[in-house]
């Protein structure tokens, strides 16, 4: 349970459902389960050109000629890339920062992918780079750093941020309404 625990959202309760789960399932199921654990950590490390997931030295996404090279859309986490990809809007290609900019606890640019991130940009020269980073304090740090860094080299822009489908405006927190208004477009 101690170890189970240790995932990010499984909390004490989760962890001991999950253990007895374990426990009442067939030897083989389990051992089945363990071995893909440590295959998936053995095989899965970081794509060189994007940092996403990958199994290979380049992950798919940067494989792909059909994706679009003009395009960067930059996300803090790998869960970011998988979220962007299920809405199948986006065609073009990424970079995994690793995180946020958090001086409190001890995450500076240079413990990101920051850099690699401006000598890409130097190198493919896009035509944009998307700012997707959620619109914490960290984020919007870390939105406002690279956007002065990059700006001399490409066009940076940011997703749009507001009310999620369904939301209620009764309901919605000043800086979400502030950023809807913000973000506003003309009707088609």
């Amino acid at each position: 349970m101690e170890q189970l625990q240790r995932l990010p959202g499984v909390g004490p309760k989760s962890a001991q459902r999950l253990a007895l789960h374990i426990l009442k399932r067939p030897e083989a199921e389990v051992e089945a389960l363990a071995q893909a654990l440590i295959e998936a950590k053995k095989q899965i490390g970081l794509c060189s050109v994007c940092f996403h997931l990958s199994a290979e030295p380049v992950c798919e996404i940067c494989r792909n000629a059909n994706r679009d090279n003009n395009t960067i859309c930059v996300v803090a986490d790998p869960r970011d890339v998988i979220a962007l990809e299920k809405t199948r809007e986006y065609k073009g290609k990424y970079h995994v920062l690793g995180g946020v900019i958090s001086p409190i606890d001890g995450i500076g640019p240079e413990q990101l992918t920051i850099l690699a991130l401006q000598r890409r940009v130097g190198q493919q020269k896009p035509q944009e780079v998307i700012l997707a980073i959620s619109p914490s304090i960290e984020g919007e740090t870390t939105t406002l750093y690279i956007g002065q860094l990059l700006k001399p080299f490409t066009k940076v822009t940011r997703i749009a941020f507001g009310l999620p489908v369904g939301g209620d405006l009764e309901y919605a927190d000043e800086v979400t309404l502030a950023r809807a208004l913000e973000g506003r477009r003309e009707l088609d």
